[in-house]
């Protein structure tokens, strides 16, 4: 086991955090977080509308924690619950950071990789298309998403995505998604 989960969320975290959580995701922690969020944004002088990008994207980022992080390993749920996820929010010069963590199996990190890089290659345009494609054709998956969450991710902040898996043991990995907000 050569991931320490507490030593890494120390170094996401850094210095000049805005928000920070780390726990497990529940229906109530999210609408929490939600609100918290929304006070914090309120009370600086951001414009309105990077107050609503932030939101919304904070939004599919907790969607996704909650429906599709894996649970994580057995060793680990005493100490973290079942269904532990990473959330830190940095304010920049121009715009915020933020940085969402989960285990995932390492079956899907090859996947999640696939996607996010082809994510990374589409333009614009070509987001907003699939977007519309995924929209209009896709089935609903069994935990109710369609594939949007990243597209929109990508769409809404208009940069590339970052992404690492921390190797855990055998079976798991921590996967930490960074997005850059401007």
């Amino acid at each position: 086991m050569s991931l320490d989960i507490n030593q890494l969320y120390v170094s996401v975290c850094g210095s000049d955090t805005f928000f920070t959580f780390r726990g497990e995701i529940t229906s109530e922690r999210i609408n929490a977080i939600l609100e918290d969020i929304e006070a914090k944004l309120a009370n600086i002088s951001s414009e309105v509308r990077m107050q609503k990008k932030v939101y919304n994207i904070l939004v599919e980022c907790l969607q996704n924690l909650y429906h599709h992080a894996d649970t994580v390993p057995v060793d680990l749920i005493e100490q973290l619950g079942n269904n532990y996820g990473m959330v830190v929010l940095k304010k920049l010069d121009k715009g915020f950071s933020l940085k969402v963590g989960n285990f995932v199996v390492n079956d899907k990190v090859k996947f999640l990789s696939e996607k996010i890089e082809k994510l990374n290659s589409l333009s614009a345009e070509a987001l907003k298309e699939m977007y519309k494609f995924i929209l209009t054709y896709q089935k609903l998956s069994p935990k109710g998403g369609g594939g949007l969450g990243l597209i929109d991710i990508a769409r809404k902040s208009n940069h590339h995505l970052k992404y690492y898996f921390y190797p855990y043991d055998d079976t798991y990995s921590f996967y930490e998604l960074d997005i850059i907000i401007v």
